[in-house]
């Protein structure tokens, strides 16, 4: 998506440890026009994969996954970190390793908003080792809902997640993979086998 890939090069900015820190539009202050694009790229993407659900993990994935829902005209689900009073019992619950924040977190979603006639399509920001949709996977699985794809705004190829879920057959749609953050320099890859 070369939208995204242009202001990913014109705001992002690589820091030390391969950190793609794009806050300005996407995981701190959000461009309401560029997620709309990026949900109209996912909804075209997923439109015949019989999708009910969106799910998500507060708070970065969120964006993307309601302009995708707009478009779909499904809800979204988004997986909390952490837990309010009123979410305190009949939880789907996993474990995520947070890579950035170099913590881990109890993921959950209220056993009411998914289901085993469910057929979700989870989204998030970022896709580096692959943990945060691992642990959307382990919570679709315990709905018992389908996983019809994945999409990313922004995978890091060099990292072995994209890889990873692509050999479990999954699908993974990423609208932009970065193959290297090498001396600071973000250079991406053009393409991914499915």
């Amino acid at each position: 998506m070369q939208l995204l890939k242009d202001k990913i090069m014109k705001e992002g900015n690589v820091l030390p440890g391969d950190v793609l820190k794009v806050d300005s539009f996407l995981n701190h202050q959000i461009d309401a026009e560029l997620m709309q694009a990026v949900g109209n790229e996912f909804a075209e993407k997923f439109a015949d994969a019989g999708i009910t659900k969106i799910l998500t993990l507060e708070s970065s994935g969120i964006a993307p996954s309601v302009m995708a829902a707009l478009q779909l005209k499904v809800p979204v689900v988004f997986a909390r970190k952490r837990k309010s009073l009123t979410q305190n019992s009949n939880l789907y619950s996993a474990s995520v390793y947070s890579y950035t924040k170099q913590e881990s977190n109890e993921i959950s979603v209220s056993e009411a908003h998914l289901c085993s006639e469910d057929t979700l399509l989870i989204i998030d920001d970022f896709l580096a080792n692959g943990q945060a949709v691992l642990g959307l996977l382990e919570i679709a699985e315990q709905a018992g809902a389908k996983t019809a794809g994945i999409g990313i705004v922004i995978e890091k190829g060099f990292q072995p997640g994209g890889a990873m879920l692509r050999e479990k057959g999954l699908r993974v749609e990423s609208l932009a993979i970065i193959e290297s953050l090498e001396n600071l320099q973000i250079t991406f890859k053009e393409a991914v086998e499915q």
